[in-house]
């Protein structure tokens, strides 16, 4: 086979590796019998730290302009960095 041949047909069979790259296991815990995804325990937690957040915030008399959309934020910053601490 010619050079631009043999790279087209190693190029149509790495496509497919491209896609199971991510089939795997994923990470999940056994909370009373049943599995709950990790990323659901790193909501629940994240909830939590929003509350203390809020908490602190109170506490220290600082008074946000856009609450609505500040603390949805902080859970949102929350979850991701508690995955990416804990499961990635």
């Amino acid at each position: 086979m010619s050079g631009n041949r043999m790279r087209i047909a190693t190029s149509v069979l790495m496509v497919p590796l491209f896609f199971l790259t991510s089939c795997g296991r994923a990470p999940a815990f056994d909370v009373l019998g049943s599995f709950f995804p990790a990323w659901l325990i790193c909501l629940a937690i994240a909830l939590l730290l929003t509350v203390v957040a809020r908490w602190v915030l109170v506490r220290v008399g600082i008074e946000l302009a856009m609450p609505v959309l500040t603390y949805p934020s902080l859970v949102a910053l929350f979850t991701f960095a508690l995955w990416l601490a804990f499961f990635h």
